[in-house]
């Protein structure tokens, strides 16, 4: 048993996204389940898709000139959604433990170089890391 995710909960993202250092700032969930508490909507299985944090800045050791990305929720932990518990026919999603995040790049980081030589931009488009939930919800669990 843990705690239901609601609507306006927020997702928060760890800064380190394997050898990028990102910029963090919260996402917030959408809940769209029908069931609601306090007239907020449960988030149900799904709405983890709602998070996205655009123009977050990055940087990596070798590509020190900062670039920007956009964060995400890739895959939700084993332990954040509800194994009986639903609403509206789909799973709630529970506080949990960790997700795993996706750092997506828009921007590339560069690495400088001597001049007149152009930085050099990061070829990668993603990195991978971690976050997990803070929910305003204290007393409805669900399993």
């Amino acid at each position: 048993m843990d705690l239901i995710l609601v609507d306006g909960d927020q997702a928060i993202f760890q800064p380190t996204f394997g050898a990028a250092t990102v910029v963090t700032r919260p996402g917030r969930m959408q809940g769209q389940g029908p069931g609601t508490l306090n007239g907020k909507p449960l988030c149900v299985t799904g709405d983890e898709g709602s998070v996205s944090v655009p123009g977050c800045v990055y940087q990596t050791p070798q590509y020190s000139i900062p670039g920007t990305g956009t964060l995400e929720i890739a895959a939700l932990g084993g332990d954040q959604q509800g194994h009986k518990t639903r609403t509206g026919g789909r799973t709630v999603l529970l506080k949990g433990g960790r997700f795993t995040a996706r750092f997506r790049v828009m921007t590339p980081a560069q690495q400088p170089n001597p001049p007149p030589a152009a930085p050099t931009p990061d070829p990668l488009i993603q990195y991978s890391g971690s976050g997990s939930f803070v929910s305003t919800n204290v007393k409805l669990q669900g399993g």
